[in-house]
């Protein structure tokens, strides 16, 4: 009897007892909620679950006696969701926020009891996104970015606009972000919207912009990133010149002209030594051809809707004209002067070296009055960097031979005479001698020189001639060459007085040894 009017007390009428502490316990929202009762309920006779309705009332849940089924006594709102754990928690189906609030778990052991729970249903946005994305971004001009959207939370969650990963802060300058959240009516939950007004810079050429969102279960959100088209007028114009280097007449030189401004400039005007404008359309190159040292000069490019906005280059095209006179073949007579007129027209410093038949000269020959040995090849090399020009005259000099030199000497045998004559003259001289020899000789001829040599056996005293001769005239001139008789005479003669040499130089070495040891005699009996 004493059990059913607990029993009745239990159910239908409000009771004063013991109130444990309040705990949270977070759900999901849409997933099965598992709310916990008191340890000390597991052996209740009696278990109910209730929830504050927020006005002040509860609802009933459902209640089970110890050993009995479970009996569902909510209406139609938690009818289908409820039910109990073997251990007397709350199982709540589908959580939705409308189920945030205060659950009561009352159950009877030797007193009645209650235990309160406070129930808080979170959700995580269904994902983030850019929308409304900027076609382009303008330097300097502040445009909407684009619309970021983290739908469907609970709590309403905080976005984060994020350049290169790295977030970005509202300045009221170039940067402005603007915040709303809405609240859906039927199902509570809160859409954040974040709006980025932003003013680019040209560093943004190549930047990835997305936002972020972190929830309060600790969940990070991420948006995929997305690059913007930067836009900015020109602020640089930069005009190249193509060639080769070095450049000279003949070649082609190819003007271009690149400006900086996002879209670039295609079209441009060319400006060909302040007297000429060419317009060229969808290009940004200009070519000139077949360059001339009269295309030297200064070149300019600009932007044909803004001709203000202009680059320069000077074009120096190299050319290197040297001309020598005399040239050719030159024929001259010795003892003449010969001027040498060298001209040189450069676009630039040069250096001119001469040579004579291959071998360098430390000047521009000065040949005031020629010789034989001044003939020969000529030619200078003028040069200017790479460039190279050269020219060159051969030189002969002419005239009447003369002998330089008539030598005589014996041959190694000592039996004949060697006469050698040494002569200049051009053309080549013929040569002869008033005396045939047994043997003749005669050298190469270079630069206007010539030897001659023969070989005699004179039988008597004579006088030798040599003469030469070539179309301008003739010279000659003679040795005395000695018979070989007197030559041998000459021979005895000279071997007499040799071997009285000798014996002189003996008889003083002699008589020398002998007094030398008649002293040494003389100094042992001393002693």
């Amino acid at each position: 009897q004493r059990y059913l009017i607990c029993l009745f007390h239990f159910l239908f009428l409000p009771l004063s007892f013991a109130v444990s502490s309040l705990d949270t316990v977070i759900g999901l929202y849409g997933e099965t909620l598992e709310i916990p009762c008191n340890k000390e309920a597991t052996n209740a006779e009696i278990t109910k679950w209730k929830y504050d309705k927020g006005d002040g009332d509860a609802g009933d849940l459902l209640v089970r006696r110890k050993n009995q089924n479970v009996i569902v006594i909510a209406g139609d709102e938690y009818k289908s969701r409820v039910n109990l754990t073997s251990n007397s928690s709350l199982l709540l189906s589908a959580a939705k926020l409308s189920d945030q609030g205060k659950f009561t778990c009352i159950f009877v052991t030797e007193d009645i009891d209650e235990y309160h729970v406070n129930v808080v249903i979170y959700k995580t946005p269904v994902g983030l996104e850019i929308l409304e994305k900027a076609v382009e971004l303008e330097i300097g001009k502040q445009t909407k970015l684009g619309k970021c959207i983290a739908e469907d939370s609970n709590p309403a969650v905080n976005i984060t606009w994020l350049k290169n990963n790295k977030p970005l802060l509202a300045d009221r300058q170039g940067i402005n972000i603007q915040d709303t959240v809405q609240v859906d009516p039927v199902t509570g939950l809160s859409t954040t919207t974040s709006v980025l007004m932003y003013s680019a810079q040209k560093e943004d050429t190549d930047a990835e912009f997305s936002c972020s969102t972190e929830h309060s279960l600790g969940q990070k959100f991420t948006s995929s990133s997305e690059s913007f088209t930067i836009t900015y007028s020109t602020e640089n114009i930069m005009l190249q010149v193509i060639a080769p280097e070095p450049l000279v007449e003949g070649d082609n030189v190819i003007l271009k002209c690149e400006a900086d401004g996002n879209p670039a400039p295609t079209s441009f005007n060319f400006h060909l030594k302040g007297e000429t404008t060419v317009t060229v359309e969808n290009d940004n190159t200009y070519t000139i051809t077949n360059v001339s040292r009269g295309t030297s000069g200064e070149y300019k490019c600009s932007l044909i809707d803004n001709p203000t906005m202009k680059a320069s280059k000077d074009i120096t095209v190299n050319y290197l004209d040297i001309n020598l006179s005399p040239s050719g073949s030159v024929e001259k007579k010795t003892g003449e002067a010969l001027a040498i007129n060298l001209k040189v027209d450069a676009s630039g410093e040069y250096k001119v070296y001469w040579t004579k038949d291959n071998v360098k000269l430390d000047k521009q020959p000065s040949l005031t009055k020629l010789n034989y040995s001044d003939a020969g090849f000529y030619e200078c090399e003028v040069t200017m960097g790479a460039l190279s020009e050269k020219a060159s005259f051969e030189l002969i000099v002419q005239g009447a031979p003369v002998i330089k030199r008539l030598l005589k000497q014996r041959s190694n045998d000592g039996r004949h005479e060697v006469l050698n004559c040494e002569a200049e003259g051009f053309p080549k001289p013929a040569i002869s001698w008033s005396v045939n020899g047994t043997s003749s000789e005669e050298g190469a001829f270079v630069n206007g020189k010539i030897t001659h040599k023969i070989t005699v056996v004179p039988t008597a005293n004579l006088t030798v001639y040599c003469t030469v001769s070539n179309d301008y005239g003739s010279d000659s001139k003679d040795i005395n060459v000695s018979s070989r008789k007197c030559f041998k005479s000459y021979q005895s003669e000279d071997g007499d007085q040799t071997k009285m040499v000798v014996g002189v130089i003996v008889g003083l070495l002699v008589a020398a040894l002998v007094i030398g040891l008649s002293y040494w005699v003389y100094m042992r009996k001393s002693k």
